[in-house]
C-alpha cells in the first residue's frame, strides 16, 4: 500500500515528536497546515506535523458526490451501517504513517497529563486517538 499524500511541517530540524493531524469530510491535508505558525511552539521540543489527505471517493450520504473521505458515510445514523472496509483501509494507511515515524526514530508515547507518559505500541496509540475523538475522554 502506498503512503497517503501528506504535508509535513517541522518546528525544528530533527524533531523528537510527531503529530498526525487528520482532516474532516471534504477537506484535505492543506486545511490545518496554516495553523502551525499560529501555535507559537518556540519553547517546545521539535515537532513534525503530518497532515495526510484522505483519498477521494463517492460519499453515499452526500448523494455519491466524490470528495476526500476516510471512509464512506452510508447514512446519517452512523450506528445503522458502517463502511467497515473503508474504516479498515484508512486505519491501515494511518498505521503506515505511524510506523514511518517509528522508523525515523521517534518514540511511541501517549501523554496523558503534563509530565507523565506511558510507553505503548502503535496500535494502542491509534485506539487512544479514536477514543479521545469519539468519547472525549482519556484512557488514564
Amino acid at each position: 500500500m502506498e503512503l497517503l499524500p501528506c504535508i509535513e511541517l517541522e518546528t525544528t530540524p530533527n524533531p523528537s515528536a510527531a503529530v498526525i493531524w487528520l482532516h474532516g469530510l471534504g477537506a484535505d491535508g492543506n486545511d490545518f497546515a496554516p495553523i502551525i505558525p499560529e501555535l507559537n511552539l518556540s519553547g517546545c521540543q521539535g515537532i513534525r506535523f503530518i497532515f495526510p489527505s484522505a483519498p477521494s471517493m463517492p460519499v453515499t450520504v452526500n448523494g455519491g458526490y466524490v470528495m476526500p473521505a476516510w471512509y464512506d458515510i452510508i447514512g446519517r445514523n452512523l450506528m445503522d451501517q458502517e463502511d467497515v472496509s473503508g474504516i479498515q483501509h484508512s486505519a491501515a494507511s494511518i498505521i503506515q504513517l505511524i510506523e514511518r515515524e517509528a522508523s525515523r526514530g521517534l518514540l511511541m508515547k501517549i501523554w496523558s497529563s503534563p509530565g507523565s507518559h506511558k510507553d505503548v505500541q502503535w496500535p494502542y496509540i491509534l485506539a487512544y486517538v479514536f477514543r479521545i475523538h469519539w468519547r472525549g475522554s482519556s484512557l488514564y
